[in-house]
């Protein structure tokens, strides 16, 4: 049954000359949940809560700047031609894979900044970043982006979606896959999964959090990159993002392979947290006393 198309107002609310978008709320309440969730899980596996605020004022920002740049970097000749509209966030323009890799850097050294285990740190991460991405995906659901190509409205009827995602899936008088919706399910069970695996006492060795959310996240969005309208292509129409999607995912297996065979002494599980790192510096202080 059609409805009345009514989109939903991108603006949440305005105060005076001030416009709050529903984008950024959605955006900050995503990496809210993620900073919220990490601190409790670090607290848990030995490492002070406070360490993950702290990091979180390096990585957000760096993360925002990563995203910005890799979507400039792959549309550079239209920037270029008018270079102060690199500036312009609120045009859109934010590319996740650039986030999470200035991310990754920044926490690669921030980590070693503070002395913290990288591996025990980004399994700690991992599961809320993708947490963070599937609340993320709404934004561009409210900003009508990130879509797929064009389909028909009996064909979003037959998903079981509400009216309110199918009318906002209505652009220009035609009706696209809501590839917003897809990446959001399968990160959001992506989530449930890696939570409820890790809880697992004797499952998950330490870094192997962080490459199931590499295989997981890698998987899906290849192929729903596929549907997208507004990819960024490399060479010979590769798609940016479904190329570093196989990498992603055939780096992920082969680290838990390569960690599980091959290196020696075998990675700590990671529920033990930081416990092997404080036993070892409470043995590397009584040798050094006892050599006084």
């Amino acid at each position: 049954m059609n409805s009345i198309i009514s989109s939903v107002d991108p603006i949440a609310f305005r105060l005076g000359p001030l416009e709050v978008a529903w984008y950024g709320i959605i955006i900050v309440t995503g990496m809210f949940a993620a900073v919220w969730l990490s601190m409790k899980e670090s607290g848990r596996r030995g490492i002070e809560e406070d360490f993950i605020v702290d990091m979180a004022f390096w990585i957000i920002p760096a993360g925002i700047i990563g995203a910005r740049l890799y979507y400039v970097l792959f549309e550079l000749q239209t920037y270029l031609a008018d270079p102060i509209r690199i500036f312009y966030f609120w045009e859109g323009g934010l590319a996740i894979y650039g986030g999470l890799i200035l991310g990754f850097i920044t926490l690669y050294w921030y980590a070693n900044k503070r002395n913290v285990p990288l591996w025990l740190l980004v399994d700690i991460l991992a599961p809320h970043v993708m947490l963070a991405q599937a609340i993320g995906r709404w934004g561009n659901f409210i900003n009508q982006e990130a879509h797929g190509t064009e389909v028909t409205r009996q064909f979003l009827e037959r998903l079981q979606l509400p009216d309110f995602i199918i009318n906002q899936m209505n652009i220009d008088g035609s009706y696209y896959h809501p590839t917003f919706l897809y990446e959001s399910v399968w990160n959001l069970i992506g989530f449930a999964i890696l939570m409820t695996l890790r809880a697992k006492t004797k499952l998950f060795r330490r870094g192997e959090v962080f490459f199931s959310y590499l295989i997981w996240y890698g998987f899906g969005r290849f192929f729903i990159e596929g549907l997208r309208t507004d990819s960024l292509y490399i060479g010979g129409g590769l798609r940016v993002s479904q190329v570093l999607s196989l990498v992603l995912f055939v780096v992920g297996i082969g680290l838990i392979i390569y960690r599980r065979l091959y290196v020696y002494p075998t990675p700590p599980y990671y529920a033990v947290g930081i416990e092997p790192e404080k036993i070892f510096e409470e043995k590397r202080r009584k040798y050094e006393k006892s050599k006084k």
